[in-house]
């Protein structure tokens, strides 16, 4: 039943929660499916049985109070459905209070027109003070640890999406939200923007670097050698 699934069709998954998010995507994907072919059917049969056929005339139908509250009910349990189902996964990661405790890394990310600002923390520990350090679209953080985003925006509505961390977030301008991930295998990962933010939207690019434990620590170490 491999086939149900399709993995090779979406972005490599190197999330711990990516899984539950396919997981609800494949859900979709097929209810709607079986729904578009449905209609389809319903769609070609109408259209044979209701040809233009010589000497017959047009009807007037009434619509049909009971089938109109039929499909409407079906719609809402299904959402609704979809809504419980997801629930426990969705509040995993998108609740701050729910969010893994102990993170490996805590790096606030800044969005503006037309660039990723990376602010991390110095050997102490703490965000805003004189030992931060700044980069210009690279994200730098070890693999298998939890790190904690704090996302914002200097000036207009921005995105940050990484497909294989199936991870989306919108950057508001005056806002600080909180987000999380653990990225499960090295590599290079782009960052692109999900939301037109101007002209240079296509433009804006970053790149999430996950290490190795040793990689990280090389890293950390040359960045504040002094």
């Amino acid at each position: 039943m491999k086939w149900l699934y399709f993995p090779d069709w979406l972005p490599e998954n190197v999330s711990t929660f990516g899984k539950d998010v396919d997981n609800l995507f494949v859900l979709i994907y097929w209810i709607t499916s079986i729904v578009f072919v449905a209609v389809m059917a319903v769609l070609i049969a109408f259209i044979i049985k209701y040809r233009f056929q010589a000497g017959r005339k047009a009807e007037y139908i009434e619509g049909s109070t009971t089938l109109e509250i039929a499909w409407t009910a079906a719609t809402t349990v299904i959402v609704f459905g979809l809504a419980m189902l997801s629930l426990p996964q969705w509040s995993r990661i998108k609740y701050p209070s729910k969010f893994p405790s102990n993170p490996g890394a805590v790096v606030r990310v800044s969005a503006k027109q037309f660039n990723w600002d990376m602010i991390y923390p110095g050997p102490d520990g703490e965000l805003g003070t004189t030992d931060d350090l700044e980069l210009e679209n690279q994200l730098h953080v070890p693999v298998n640890k939890v790190v904690h985003i704090q996302l914002t925006s200097e000036d207009v509505i921005h995105s940050f999406f990484v497909p294989q961390l199936r991870l989306k977030q919108d950057a508001l301008p005056g806002r600080s939200i909180n987000m999380w991930f653990e990225a499960t295998k090295p590599g290079t990962y782009e960052i692109p923007c999900a939301e037109l933010c101007g002209f240079g939207h296509s433009g804006m690019l970053g790149y999430l670097t996950v290490h190795s434990d040793e990689d990280y620590a090389g890293w950390i170490r040359e960045r504040w050698a002094e």
